[in-house]
């Protein structure tokens, strides 16, 4: 039996998790579920599931779902703090961590799970984002095994050489759906809601990755994640939009090759995938009906109208502790956003003027980088209240 740790169990990822899980009960067995505050949700979960330990990151939260396992007679012990987390990501029966907490508060959970040598199912982008040669050096250091799951790093790892290497790549074709407003102008994007910003085409997802989609910073992100995950440079990485997400990425060869890894858009794919590497298990996933999609349609990123995404590679070629502004910075603007604070414009507005006032250093530790995020939420606070 292989034991596994979800953090962030009651997000989409999370849920998705245990849907594949739940089909392969002799294969798998939950030790620990983690999530922030959603005490119902984890509940069920725990009725369900009875792990051996929950994780409510928020302690009132965590202390009415105490009480409430208690009334159902359940021996699950519930833990509380952010130090929990860290504690379930590294025990010694855990095989596996799904890491899917959502920002750069899934850093130090991810990175507890990859120096206790886990399988690190890395479904929190931001853990390379904001801390990638920390975070490389520390999955080398102890021969943890990271294994990417959103949809597009998995599907170049499905193509990548069996070896591991990058012997013969060329390049990768990083594809993106475009999101909601694919084919909007300019002016329609300064109109923008919050609620037309997560009603994604394609995929159900959270609300900070649907907007992250909208903007296509998300897609940046993901840039930046490719270059660590596979030893490339970013002009090696080519984003190409797909409106029809069903080529997750693809991999071109110095032989004129293009591998590409086809399915439909459920996240249960790539979750099956990495629980299960390098073997195969049924996701729940429904068979890719060609003929129902009839046409495969292409385009290239239009920089103007998402400029969040020229931002990402501005990043990663400036460096050192410039990925992590940028994402404390958009994680700050995107929930200003939500909350009706600023315009869906100004979202990369707000993400350039946090970085051009940036001081550019290189990373010290884990902790200078978590200062510098907190540094950099601050700034971004303070330019948002310049703009109301």
């Amino acid at each position: 039996m292989i034991g596994v740790t979800v953090l962030g169990s009651t997000g989409s990822i999370g849920v998705s998790t245990l849907d594949v899980l739940r089909r392969h009960p002799d294969q798998f067995r939950i030790i620990a579920l983690a999530a922030n505050n959603s005490v119902e949700k984890l509940l069920q979960q725990v009725i369900e599931f009875q792990p051996q330990y929950a994780v409510l990151v928020d302690p009132p939260a965590a202390e009415q779902l105490r009480k409430r396992i208690t009334q159902q007679g359940l021996t699950t012990e519930v833990l509380d703090g952010a130090d929990a987390l860290e504690f379930v990501a590294s025990l010694s029966h855990v095989d596996a961590v799904m890491a899917a907490i959502v920002g750069a508060a899934g850093l130090r959970s991810a990175l507890a799970a990859a120096t206790s040598g886990k399988r690190v199912l890395l479904a929190n982008k931001e853990s390379l984002v904001v801390a990638g040669q920390l975070f490389m050096d520390a999955v080398e250091q102890h021969q943890a095994t990271l294994l990417p799951i959103d949809s597009e790093h998995n599907a170049i790892f499905q193509c990548m050489p069996a070896d591991g290497g990058k012997g013969g790549v060329r390049r990768i074709l990083l594809t993106a759906s475009g999101g909601p407003f694919l084919g909007s102008s300019l002016r329609d994007l300064q109109q923008v809601t919050p609620e037309q910003a997560c009603a994604h085409p394609n995929w159900d997802m959270g609300k900070k990755i649907s907007v992250d989609s909208a903007t296509m910073m998300n897609k940046g992100l993901e840039v930046i994640e490719a270059c660590w995950l596979f030893d490339l440079a970013p002009q090696d990485i080519q984003v190409v939009v797909h409106p029809q997400s069903v080529i997750h990425s693809m991999v071109e060869y110095v032989d004129g090759s293009v591998l590409a890894q086809m399915g439909n858009p459920d996240m249960r794919t790539p979750i099956a995938h990495a629980l299960a590497w390098p073997d195969r298990i049924d996701s729940g996933v429904a068979s890719l009906d060609l003929f129902e999609i009839a046409r495969l349609d292409f385009e290239q990123p239009d920089f103007e109208r998402f400029p969040c995404l020229q931002l990402a590679y501005d990043v990663v070629a400036a460096g050192g502790v410039m990925p992590a502004v940028l994402n404390a910075a958009n994680e700050v603007s995107v929930d200003a956003f939500l909350s009706g604070r600023i315009p869906f414009t100004a979202i990369p507005l707000l993400n350039q003027a946090v970085m051009e006032s940036a001081e550019q250093m290189q990373p010290q530790s884990i902790e200078h980088l978590l200062e510098v995020d907190q540094r950099s939420r601050r700034r971004a606070e303070q330019f948002i209240s310049q703009m109301v």
